[in-house]
């Protein structure tokens, strides 16, 4: 489990009102994520009128998130397109960066996606959006988003309890699924590594039996990874345009 530990990169760090803040490899991937996806963007925001490939690329991406908005939200969800932009592009740029074979020149990539408490608090933030936005635009008919239309009144306490607290669930599904996804495809991975790397010691047998199967699955395995990083990037973003249509919606 070596690759979803967290430890301090040069020493313990700044000291801030009595607590050791260290720059953690956590961070520093959390950095380099920023780093490669403002690369990404700045070379990709040209406005030549015959677009390079680079600049159809974010075109691209810009244009799928637009789309998705549309559909999910309709014009009104416009506003909050640079915000789940933001989400879905840093998400898929986190994964990619996890799967990078660094490890050959001594660097342990690590997967800021794998831990709970980066994807809790991307959950958080766009529950709390949700809120501030149901809130602001209607006030506290928000809790009729609780009670679907047509409900009975004598079911209406129960049911509104029951969409209460799977509406408080969101976050917590929300965050979870994406670390879960990241996490046990890395250890599906370390664990066929392990499988090649000790079979190679038990003779040409052990390693035509267990190592040459291990490292083909463990091909075919990194591209699927490499898909889901994609998807779930891609469900992290369209979950939260759909909570935002139920904000804006009421649907």
């Amino acid at each position: 489990m070596y690759q979803f530990e967290v430890h301090p990169l040069f020493g313990e760090g700044w000291e801030i009102a009595g607590y050791q803040i260290p720059f953690t490899n956590s961070a520093a991937w959390m950095a380099a994520t920023l780093i490669a996806l403002g690369i990404f963007m700045w070379g990709g925001m040209k406005r030549d009128l015959v677009p390079g490939r680079w600049q159809m690329a974010v075109e691209g991406f810009t244009g799928f998130i637009t789309d998705m908005i549309d559909t999910n939200i309709g014009k009104e969800g416009r506003k909050f397109v640079p915000y789940v932009f933001a989400l879905f592009m840093f998400i898929l740029f986190a994964n990619l960066l996890g799967l990078l074979p660094t490890a050959i020149f001594g660097v342990h990539a690590f997967t800021v996606t794998s831990h709970i408490t980066i994807t809790g608090v991307l959950a958080v933030v766009s529950f709390l959006l949700v809120l501030i936005v149901g809130f602001f635009k209607h006030g506290l008919h928000f809790f009729s988003l609780f009670v679907p239309h047509g409900t009975p009144k004598v079911m209406v306490p129960l049911i509104f309890l029951i969409e209460l607290f799977s509406f408080m669930f969101r976050p917590i599904s929300l965050g979870l699924r994406l670390f879960v996804a990241m996490t046990a495809g890395h250890i599906l991975l370390k664990v066929l590594a392990g499988f090649v790397i000790n079979g190679t010691a038990g003779g040409i047998a052990t390693l035509a039996i267990v190592s040459v199967p291990s490292f083909v699955l463990m091909i075919g395995i990194s591209m699927l990874e490499i898909l889901v990083a994609g998807i779930q990037a891609y469900v992290f973003a369209l979950l939260t345009s759909l909570y935002l249509n139920d904000a804006i919606n009421l649907h």
